[in-house]
């Protein structure tokens, strides 16, 4: 019984000596492989950030529930504050704590970072939002642009195609009226042409009137398309209205832009002659009998 005690007491003290010892080496085994790193967050994905430091460009650190994210504060920077996994941004600097795994990445253990790398990142996404948001709008505007100039693209088509052939009309009167640059109102000196152009041709039998209205190429095309529609219109407003021509006697005006130029070899008078509208009387040979 003696024996016993004496063989108890003795693994009691075995115990009690080599298993602290033994546990203290396997926790010191297992930190010796905890690292420390600080970089800069080049990307964040849920759980994973994309890390870029010094020693490796691209580092990836897998966030788990017991990730402690914290900001350290004071000027020796010996306070903590428990911060939200969210304040983890790209272009935030950060010193992480954590275990590489086997396949490479770091277990994160805890997140640090000081609170003015906080506003400075904070700063960036906001400034890469505006940019971002502004590059829709121009790609929004420049798709809708895109689309406008098709559209005219197909009327210009459209009209060319319909106006273009002539070998079925004879040209009974015509009249062409020029306009400032930049300007769609029609000149008061071109009225009068134009009232009689309407009286003359009530005179004919079946005809029709064919207004075209045009642009020289200064300032862009898209300009251009609306200002040679907006002069095609006013002077078609003018034969219906003060010289009562009848709707069913006109042909929708065709707005042509910067088709048909005129080349004189002279820039100024070019541009002069391509602001223009063509205004013919138009009678159909088989009407004619001719």
């Amino acid at each position: 019984m003696k024996d016993l005690n004496l063989h108890g007491f003795a693994f009691i003290m075995i115990c009690s000596v080599v298993l602290p010892g033994f546990l203290n080496s396997r926790v010191a085994a297992q930190s010796t492989n905890a690292i420390e790193v600080e970089g800069v967050i080049k990307a964040r994905d849920g759980d994973t950030m994309i890390l870029h430091s010094s020693k490796s460009p691209y580092l990836k650190v897998l966030l788990t529930n017991t990730t402690e994210v914290g900001q350290v504060q004071g000027v020796l920077q010996a306070r903590r504050k428990q911060m939200s996994m969210a304040a983890l941004i790209p272009g935030l600097t950060v010193r992480v704590k954590g275990t590489p795994n086997d396949q490479g990445e770091l277990v994160a253990a805890s997140v640090s970072f000081k609170g003015n790398d906080l506003e400075h990142a904070e700063a960036i996404q906001a400034g890469l939002h505006e940019t971002q948001v502004q590059a829709e709008q121009n790609t929004r505007r420049i798709e809708e642009h895109n689309s406008a100039l098709q559209q005219q693209q197909q009327q210009i088509s459209a009209a060319t195609a319909r106006f273009g052939q002539l070998d079925d009309y004879y040209i009974r009167d015509e009249v062409t009226v020029y306009f400032e640059n930049g300007k769609v109102a029609v000149s008061p000196q071109y009225i009068p042409k134009l009232l009689r152009l309407a009286e003359q041709a009530n005179s004919i039998n079946g005809y029709v009137i064919e207004v075209k209205g045009y642009a020289s190429q200064a300032g862009s095309r898209a300009l251009n398309q609306q200002l040679s529609e907006d002069r095609a219109d006013n002077v078609t407003n003018i034969l219906v209205q003060q010289g009562h021509v009848p709707l069913t006697r006109v042909l929708a005006p065709a707005a042509m832009g910067e088709t048909h130029q005129i080349e004189t070899g002279d820039k100024e008078k070019e541009n002069a002659e391509n602001r223009r509208v063509v205004i013919r009387v138009l009678q159909n040979k088989a009407i004619a009998g001719k």
